[in-house]
């Protein structure tokens, strides 16, 4: 049974890489016996040009990449709202992955709840 009390976590990163799947930068993973539901993912283009970026899903289940968003256009020193007002659920392993078409161009900011699930590994 999963609980219904839970901790947050709020990560950040520079994104670095500029391929996805295993070489993208990873935002976040789902610790182990742990479900999580992310409440918040921004990306910020700290450069005065437009950039394109890139979010992924790893699914843990199949082990496959998923495009969340796919060479998105973010205006120059501007936050782009991934989710908008949206939540996303994962499971233990699932990650977020980022990587833009510049290395260290944009910074990633996710907030998630994380729920004890000891049937999740």
């Amino acid at each position: 049974m999963v609980s219904k009390t839970y901790n947050t976590s709020t990560e950040s990163l520079t994104v670095s890489a500029t391929a996805g799947g295993a070489s993208g930068s990873v935002l976040y993973t789902v610790p182990n016996s742990h479900d999580a539901t992310i409440d918040m993912l921004f990306i910020s283009n700290n450069n005065t040009a437009s950039k394109k970026v890139y979010v992924q899903f790893y699914h843990k289940d199949n082990t496959t990449y998923y495009n969340l968003v796919k060479a998105y256009s973010v205006a120059g020193n501007t936050a782009y709202n991934v989710l908008e007002s949206s939540h996303m659920h994962l499971h233990a392993g699932d990650k977020i992955v980022v990587y833009g078409e510049t290395t260290n161009v944009f910074e990633a900011t996710i907030s998630v709840k994380q729920f004890y699930n000891p049937s999740r590994t």
